[in-house]
């Protein structure tokens, strides 16, 4: 995928992922998110699930990513949550 279509997903993405986790993040963060959630949604999807997909700026891109995304939030906030009720 090119450069510039993995900021386009990356946004989308990390956008999505934020109204679904319920989140307020800046342009930065969500770019960030969109952008490891598409690598850990791709990683799901084809090695795990064995989907195969058209890379670039599409549905099918932006569902996975999306997904890797909330996934990434998922994880990431059950261990901020659970540091906090220990600490």
């Amino acid at each position: 995928m090119s450069f510039i279509a993995w900021i386009v997903v990356g946004l989308i993405a990390g956008w999505l992922a934020e109204r679904i986790a319920c989140r307020r993040h800046g342009l930065i963060t969500n770019l960030i998110v969109g952008v490891i959630g598409a690598s850990i949604g791709g990683f799901v999807f084809s090695s795990i699930l064995g989907f195969r997909y058209d890379e670039g700026v599409n549905l099918a891109s932006i569902v996975v990513a999306t997904v890797g995304a909330v996934l990434l939030l998922a994880v990431f906030g059950g261990v901020r949550h659970d540091r906090t009720r220990l600490g």
